[in-house]
């Protein structure tokens, strides 16, 4: 017999997320910062800026939004925990973004 109360969840996913950046320029450096500021992160160090609980679906428009005022000369790095499980590191470089998974060892 199936069941089925037609009940759909409200629960969203978020994670922990730290940025950190090297701007090839202060206007870069500003506009990544705006952004930031924008999606509710908070510096706490000069070029470093967490979010404690962002989704996965914002992450990707905080992903998009960066790449619009970055060039292939800045770096961002995206610290995302937890990531499926694992720790994941996001980098933009050379206007690619590239993810690696952490696992720990078993």
């Amino acid at each position: 017999m199936a069941f089925d109360t037609g009940f759909v969840s409200d629960y969203i996913r978020a994670m922990f997320v730290a940025v950190t950046c090297e701007c090839s320029s202060d206007d870069h450096r500003n506009a990544v910062y705006g952004i930031l500021r924008q999606y509710g992160f908070k510096a706490v160090l000069r070029d470093v800026h967490e979010s404690p609980s962002i989704s996965d679906t914002t992450l990707n428009r905080l992903k998009r939004d960066i790449n619009r005022v970055t060039d292939s000369y800045d770096i961002i790095r995206l610290y995302q925990f937890p990531f499926e499980g694992t720790l994941a590191i996001t980098s933009l470089k050379d206007k690619k973004w590239r993810r690696l998974k952490v696992r720990t060892p078993g």
